[in-house]
């Protein structure tokens, strides 16, 4: 195990030290989670979690189309509404509410990616994983159902808050602004949650939700005009599934662009964390080194 331990002295001068260590990466299959009522609140907890937020989400991107909808005779329709900049606001606010309420209890992913994320940074095991990606996408599901069960009629009229390749967009760029997209939050998740980060600053674990929302605020606003913005597969999924419309539910743009883009873009940031910036692989070339 690698051993960080930060020196007492710096320019002549004394402060406290403190020595660091790594915690123990999540065993790649725990059968012990099974038994264990923490896991299942977890789990619950993801579910919830992510019906609040498709709830939310989607009915804010209903309810602006609605808004700014020419054909209902408002000569300021396109004044109307929340905007791309109120959407936008709305992902990223109910992203730093949610995981503020559920990171002591889940981490508080919902989103897959961000668990295929901390899945290959091992930060939890396969089973946790995987049981969070259904969850995740069972709550997607229900959460876009409740809006549609509250309001058919303009849910199915304004496009079911499903994500699509915009018009004049080719599936390389809408795959490119997933991977991309996916990656600064990734990125910004691993860097917010770093443990070293925690034992040196205590107002870190507080403050994490706020870089976090932020880092979905931006990415919204840079990539609502090319896919409506996934970055989470269960989002997509979930909007898909109750919208159910030929467009929505096209196997390639849902399987390459909102599936497999995020899960490229959370493997790339999972690298870039675990090997460039903590430096792991040359930790555990020194420590080969060492024991040679």
């Amino acid at each position: 195990m690698a051993k960080d331990v930060e020196s007492g002295r710096e320019h002549g001068s004394e402060y406290s030290g403190k020595d660091y260590r790594d915690p123990p990466p999540a065993p790649l299959i725990d059968m012990e989670e099974l038994r264990k009522w923490s896991f299942y609140r977890a789990v619950i907890a993801e579910f919830i979690a992510t019906l609040l937020f498709l709830y939310i989400t989607v009915a804010t991107v209903i309810g602006y189309k609605h808004q700014t909808d020419t054909k209902l005779g408002n000569p300021d329709a396109l004044c109307s509404g929340v905007g791309v900049l109120g959407i936008s606001w709305s992902f990223g606010g109910m992203i730093f509410i949610l995981v503020y309420c559920t990171a002591g209890i889940s981490g508080g992913h919902l989103n897959p990616a961000v668990t295929f994320g901390l899945f290959l940074s091992r930060k939890v095991s396969l089973i946790r994983a995987l049981l969070y990606m259904v969850a995740q996408c069972l709550g997607a599901i229900c959460g876009v159902g409740l809006v549609k069960g509250f309001q058919k009629a303009f849910y199915m009229r304004y496009g079911g808050g499903a994500n699509e390749l915009s018009t004049g967009y080719s599936r390389g760029t809408g795959l490119a602004a997933e991977i991309i997209g996916t990656f600064v939050l990734v990125y910004t998740v691993l860097s917010a949650t770093d443990p070293k980060r925690n034992a040196r600053d205590s107002h870190v674990p507080v403050l994490a939700p706020l870089p976090i929302g932020f880092a979905v605020f931006m990415v919204h606003l840079a990539t609502i005009p090319i896919t409506g913005t996934g970055i989470n597969p269960a989002r997509s999924f979930g909007a898909a599934v109750v919208y159910n419309q030929d467009k929505a539910w096209d196997d390639q743009i849902l399987l390459w662009i909102f599936w497999v883009g995020p899960f490229i873009g959370a493997a790339i940031a999972a690298g870039y964390h675990q090997y460039i910036l903590r430096a792991s692989a040359v930790k555990a070339i020194g420590s080969f080194r060492s024991n040679a």
